[in-house]
């Protein structure tokens, strides 16, 4: 019997040291956070993710850990796990400090993670093709840095591609890694703006793909920037990027463009960095608003224009706050009543 005993033992010691152990870069250290403002709760770590809700300020969550330097995964009140941004103005630990989680295989490469969502292009340039987006939270290869607006890239597919350098947009995780050829100074990429207005627009767009994932509010408050209604978003954008302060709500934001006599009713001769207005939501068909006359129909919403069709806005809560749309063959080309540039 003392054999037999033995025997078992030593097969249970000898399984449990060949058994597979979790890996511990995988494992999350729970911890406990405070909500300090209303913030989005996605499916995802990225501003593109799949919106949840927004957690109150107040909540308790449970951080169970940090994916990269900008999202936490948390678990909320009801077990629902999601991902929230790790920025203080939203979020306040108050247990033990969270590790981020190991790279995985996939990055384990990379040197830089995306910040927010930036065009990944196949040269150095603005008019160059973009192969996709590169999403918020993606960790990517910074190859080289062909001059000081743009980085050469690979992604974790291997693609290899350009990007801008915005702190915005990405975040060099390994500063000694990215070098500039020696063999060329650095200059402005082949479609650097020659003007100084086209300068200006791009900080401006870059001021409001800082805002992505920010919190809707109708009426919101001038004075912060913790939510935004549009035409608040639109003024905060031309203030951050152009030091220009627009009038406070749409309507008045599009008298403004007009009295500049830089408006088109076109949406094919939109530019970007303009403003473009809308009128009331009456269907998601061109027929809805067949009848419309959109000579004196009323300004209820305001966008952005990014170029290639798409618009940077907020119009609900429900939404999931700032974010992208493409204008096409779908409400928003039929609600539009004319854009313009506010920027000379």
């Amino acid at each position: 019997m003392k054999k037999m005993t033995s025997l078992l033992l030593s097969l249970a010691v000898a399984a449990a040291c060949t058994f597979p152990a979790p890996s511990p870069a995988k494992a999350a250290q729970a911890t406990q956070a405070e909500i300090i403002n209303s913030v989005s709760f996605r499916g995802k770590p990225s501003v593109n993710g799949g919106f949840i809700r927004y957690l109150k300020k107040g909540e308790k969550v449970a951080v169970l850990g940090q994916p990269n330097a900008y999202w936490f995964q948390v678990k909320d009140g009801q077990g629902v796990i999601g991902y929230i941004s790790t920025q203080s103005k939203y979020t306040q630990v108050t247990g033990t400090a969270v590790s981020e989680t190991a790279a995985s295989p996939a990055s384990a490469g990379a040197n830089a993670v995306i910040v927010n969502s930036v065009s990944f292009r196949t040269s150095p340039s603005t008019g160059a093709q973009r192969i996709r987006y590169l999403q918020s939270g993606e960790a990517v290869t910074v190859v080289s840095q062909p001059n000081s607006y743009w980085y050469q890239v690979k992604d974790s597919d291997g693609v290899t591609g350009y990007t801008s350098t915005n702190s915005r947009y990405i975040q060099v995780t390994d500063g000694n890694a990215v070098q500039a050829p020696a063999s060329a100074p650095l200059s402005a990429p082949e479609s650097a703006p020659a003007v100084g207005g086209s300068v200006v627009i791009e900080k401006v767009v870059a001021a409001g793909m800082g805002y992505l994932g920010t919190p809707y509010e109708y009426g919101s408050s001038r004075s912060t920037t913790a939510t935004f209604d549009c035409s608040d978003l639109i003024r905060q954008m031309f203030i951050d990027g152009a030091g220009l302060t627009l009038p406070a709500d749409s309507r008045k934001q599009g008298d403004y463009v007009k009295q500049l006599g830089m408006d088109s009713k076109s949406l094919s001769q939109l530019k970007r960095g303009d403003i473009l207005f809308f009128m009331s939501y009456k269907g998601s068909s061109a027929s809805s608003y067949s009848s419309v006359d959109k000579e004196t129909a009323r300004i209820t919403h305001a966008a952005v224009y990014l170029g290639d069709g798409q618009i940077l806005h907020t119009y609900s809560k429900t939404s999931g706050g700032v974010r992208i749309d493409r204008i096409g063959g779908n409400h928003w080309e039929y609600r539009f009543l004319f854009g313009g540039s506010v920027i000379k």
